[in-house]
């Protein structure tokens, strides 16, 4: 007679524990990669490359093919270690930044080690392959006085606590981490005052400073079954309120929509719509872009993803009275701020609808250019596919995430492109955050 299995006990948890290790290199997602003396791997936050510290686990059990730490002591420290500038960084404290601790010609190194590691593992690409010259870029005007941080970020998503102050989530935990100021937050966001007061039955604050004109906007979320309260901040405000039933952005006092400068147009952004959060970064990639595609009077043109329609005004200004511009987004609001903003152009077309479902049933078989800025999951092999084989004399992609970028450059390759050029820009400082753009043309071109 046999016994019956009975089930193995929940594996033990290892949270709490600590290591010290020598830490390898940066990995993508703002850790580096440690090992302990029995082999196991640790993703560690708060540590740079070639240090030793002592990491305390925040994740993982011992069955757990990872876990995660922190680094809460550094025994021999990185030359590129500096104090972080932000009372709010470090093991487990705020979660919005990555790279607090690291200078930034430091940072821009671990952005361009993880594109590296990224372009070789997921697209088989050296660098040299990628046509790529291996920097990450800063962006004009971020460089600031020594122990001080790029005030940059236009657009900053607060989270209220039980108690009904503002705050920013921890890292990979809803616990809100209180602040006084976010160093990175743009001033028209900063003056708006929203860490200084209550915010009774409400679970999270989006306040949006826009960098093309005075616009502010607060986005509030009730708790369920909340009622908003009244909005007083120090700037004037337009404010809306996200709808717990629908999840829709509904307008209570104000304009709904903020006003943007870029290309040399004005663009109207509705409802917390995408806009690059950075002031200097959408005029930077419409030139990026621009100077990779190269588009001719007469041109016809796709932008996918494309918003409010930043890229698709930008080229058609280019292709002239002769050319076409279509341009396909998901988001009803964003499509009909790209159509208003886009109306004296009546060679610009924009449908609504998933790229991958409306591109195959537009009866479009070829396209001069194309260019696609996809969300962080990238585009997706068969949106490839579909783009390739339109047959256009360039393609320029806008990723903000590397990995999704070189596993669609991969794809590309499947269709037969190659990279003409590849270029990465620190819109996203003090993050492990980077934008590319990669331009790629046909690959029997110039073979």
């Amino acid at each position: 007679m046999t016994t019956p299995a009975t089930p193995s006990a929940a594996a033990p948890s290892l949270v709490g524990e600590e290591y010290e290790v020598e830490v390898g290199p940066v990995a993508h997602g703002g850790h580096c990669i440690a090992r302990t003396e029995a082999g196991r791997v640790l993703f560690v936050r708060h540590t740079l490359p070639g240090e030793r510290v002592v990491a305390r686990v925040t994740e993982g059990d011992e069955n757990s093919r990872y876990l995660r730490a922190d680094a809460v002591e550094v025994v021999e420290a990185s030359p590129d270690r500096i104090p972080a500038p932000c009372p709010f960084s470090g093991p487990g404290r705020c979660g919005g930044c990555d790279w607090q601790h690291a200078g930034p010609g430091a940072q821009r190194r671990l952005k361009a080690a993880v594109i590296t590691e990224q372009l070789a593992r997921l697209a088989g690409l050296t660098p040299e392959e990628a046509k790529w010259d291996g920097t990450v870029m800063p962006v004009p005007g971020d460089k600031v006085p020594k122990g001080e941080v790029p005030a940059w970020r236009t657009r900053v998503q607060y989270t209220v606590d039980e108690e009904g102050y503002a705050g920013l989530r921890r890292h990979r935990s809803h616990e809100v981490q209180r602040i006084d100021q976010c160093l990175i937050a743009a001033p028209g966001v900063t003056e708006l005052g929203v860490e200084d007061r209550e915010w009774p039955q409400t679970a999270a604050v989006e306040a949006i400073a826009a960098s093309g004109s005075g616009d502010r906007q607060a986005i509030l979320t009730p708790r369920p079954g909340g009622r908003l309260p009244i909005v007083e901040l120090d700037r004037p405000v337009s404010v809306m309120r996200v709808d717990e039933k629908d999840g829709g952005v509904h307008r209570v006092h104000g304009r709904p929509f903020v006003r943007e400068r870029a290309a040399g147009r004005t663009w109207r952004v509705g409802s917390g719509g995408f806009w690059q959060i950075h002031p200097k970064a959408p005029d930077l990639l419409v030139e990026a872009v621009m100077q990779g595609l190269l588009p001719r009077k007469g041109d016809t043109a796709l932008d996918l993803y494309c918003g409010v329609g930043l890229f698709a005004g930008a080229i058609a200004e280019r292709v002239g009275e002769k050319g076409a511009v279509l341009g396909i987004e998901s988001s009803r609001r964003a499509v009909a701020d790209a159509r208003h903003n886009l109306a004296d152009l009546d060679r610009v077309r924009v449908e609504q609808g998933k790229v991958e479902q409306v591109l195959p049933r537009t009866g479009i078989t070829e396209a001069d250019l194309v260019v696609l800025d996809p969300p962080r999951a990238g585009a997706g092999r068969r949106t490839v596919a579909d783009i390739a084989a339109l047959g256009p004399r360039r393609i320029a992609y806008v990723a903000c995430d590397p990995a999704a970028l070189a596993r669609d450059l991969a794809y590309f390759r499947e269709g037969g492109y190659k990279v003409r050029m590849l270029r990465a820009f620190d819109l996203f400082p003090m993050t492990s955050h980077v934008e590319c753009v990669a331009i790629l043309e046909p690959a029997g071109k110039g073979a």
